[in-house]
């Protein structure tokens, strides 16, 4: 008697999202390793909630709700309840879960993501600033300011795999080099008390840096009126029209340098440190004439260590936090914030 044969199990659709604090992005993939499709950006504002905005991709794309769904978030991902620290979206995990009707969710911190994505990424979208090759089998770094700084990183597995950092590093102490660096820091405690990384090195931290500038130069007075906007500050700087603007550009970049440059000594990083976030890219050949390489290797008794370190900026050309929570959603590494049906 000859055995029946299984009929074919096509592979299972999931949503993929990268949610920030001011967008959300989204994205379909048919199966594991397939083409991302049905891109779209979505604004955060413009939504109530995590689960509206997912709906609302959902009915633009003309899809139905996939078996799984994949998400990277601004955000810790620690327990049942995520409350963004950049958007007042707040939701729990096994509600969405049972809400969206899937057989498997997954949440995950969207610099832990695109740490995910990092082995597996175009050459084409990075560019190296500085440094030599990055050396195999060593630590990787990952940092990226936008709406707030993410930082996170890849360790090697001892198999010739990776175990992302799911940390929340933005949020340590930020230091400075300069004293002009350390006005800025002083400024920015007067207003905030605590000066985390992100403080600095965000949107709205080189809005403060340009705040900070104004007031140290021309006094509180002529802070009067509205405050230009990080867009515009970029613009006016990359554009050569204020001097105010391009010192700003120029110190947000340094203490990004330093940040970075913390974080390749804390993990060891001769792997290479990976600049990602919605700022940088943009800055393009501007980025490489601040000091950030210079901040980045100005480590005292171990800039030795960090001089060869190679620093790439991505520039991609979709979200590469698509690939990364696709690639999690595939592997077999504990998630805080994976969800899955019983039975």
């Amino acid at each position: 008697m000859t055995p029946s044969l299984s009929p074919f199990t096509p592979p299972a659709p999931r949503l993929l999202a990268d949610i920030g604090g001011t967008n959300a992005r989204f994205a379909w993939q048919a199966g594991p390793g397939l083409p991302l499709e049905s891109e779209l950006t979505l604004a955060c504002a413009e939504h109530g909630s995590l689960s509206d905005a997912l709906l609302s991709y959902l009915q633009l794309a003309g899809r139905s709700m996939p078996p799984a769904c994949a998400l990277a978030i601004a955000n810790p991902v620690v327990g049942d309840r995520v409350s963004m620290t950049n958007h007042h979206w707040s939701f729990s995990l096994t509600e969405l879960h049972a809400q969206l009707g899937l057989d498997e969710l997954l949440v995950v911190n969207d610099f832990t993501a695109l740490a995910l994505a990092l082995p597996s990424m175009d050459p084409a979208d990075l560019r190296q600033v500085g440094g030599r090759a990055p050396l195999p089998g060593w630590a990787i770094g990952l940092i990226g300011p936008g709406t707030g700084l993410g930082v996170s990183g890849l360790l090697p597995d001892g198999r010739g795999g990776w175990l992302p950092v799911q940390g929340e590093g933005g949020h340590a102490t930020m230091g400075a080099t300069t004293a002009r660096e350390r006005a800025v820091l002083e400024f920015l405690a007067i207003r905030h008390g605590h000066v985390s990384a992100e403080r600095a090195v965000c949107g709205q931290g080189l809005v403060d840096i340009h705040k900070a500038l104004t007031v140290m130069d021309e006094g509180a007075d002529a802070m009067i009126g509205p405050a230009p906007t990080a867009a515009e500050i970029t613009a006016a700087a990359l554009d050569g029209r204020s001097a105010r603007a391009d010192e700003s550009l120029d110190l947000f970049c340094a203490f990004l340098g330093i940040a970075a440059g913390n974080l390749a000594l804390t993990l060891g990083a001769k792997g290479g440190v990976y600049v990602g976030g919605g700022i940088v890219p943009r800055l393009g050949a501007r980025f490489e004439r601040s000091p950030f390489r210079q901040r980045f290797e100005a480590k005292g008794r171990l800039s030795a260590f960090v001089a060869d370190i190679p620093v790439y900026v991505i520039d991609a050309r979709s979200s590469p936090a698509f690939l990364g929570v696709a690639n999690a959603l595939d592997s077999q590494v504990g998630f805080a914030g994976r969800v899955r049906r019983r039975g």
